[in-house]
């Protein structure tokens, strides 16, 4: 897309079917899909906007639904046992958001909020799962986009937590070199 989600808006502000179509078109996680198979898809998809600091869920809750912010910024974050939470990413337009819930049905792992005013794409996690059921190859792909995604992820935490655990050893890197020095080598995703 050349411009912003939010140029050539359809009258009242929201963004016109078009604009929605051609954003998920370039947009990574959608980009195998044909336009038959996106507009299963958009038939099942929800805007949702957002004011700047409103929680879009808390760690703990159920997920009901993935996302994809169409327009703004959202900050997730994780509770630390001690202190305050702790800031992990700010997401920002064609970021995927709250597919893990909805892939394997635990609670949110993190919260979300938004750091701005946003406009995301919620697709509803029994509407997904409809499709699915159905056996819609375009859900079919978004799974597999998603698990790509996913697998990407957890091979940059895999890299991060090797580098601090291979740093020169602190007081405190040593004590989670012994916490985590075990988690790290059961869940390194093998080649």
């Amino acid at each position: 897309m050349s411009g912003e989600p939010d140029d050539n808006r359809s009258p009242g502000g929201a963004p016109s079917l078009e604009q929605i179509i051609t954003f998920l078109l370039e947009t990574p996680l959608f980009e195998e899909l044909d336009p038959t198979e996106l507009a299963e898809v958009v038939g099942i998809m929800q805007l949702q906007r957002l004011r700047e600091g409103q929680v879009l869920f808390r760690e703990g809750d159920d997920g009901d639904a993935w996302y994809v912010i169409y327009q703004g910024a959202c900050q997730v974050t994780k509770d630390a046992p001690f202190g305050p939470n702790r800031k992990i990413a700010t997401l920002g337009p064609r970021a995927c958001l709250g597919e893990m819930a909805v892939l394997d049905g635990s609670a949110r792992s993190a919260a979300v909020a938004a750091s701005e005013a946003s406009t995301l794409l919620r697709f509803r996690r029994n509407h997904f799962a409809s499709l699915l059921a159905s056996g819609s190859l375009a859900a079919y792909k978004l799974v597999h986009a998603m698990a790509r995604l996913l697998s990407q992820r957890q091979r940059a935490l895999t890299l991060q937590l090797t580098e601090l655990i291979a740093e020169e050893p602190t007081d405190r890197r040593a004590a989670l070199r012994a916490q985590i020095g075990g988690l790290l080598d059961s869940s390194t995703v093998s080649e």
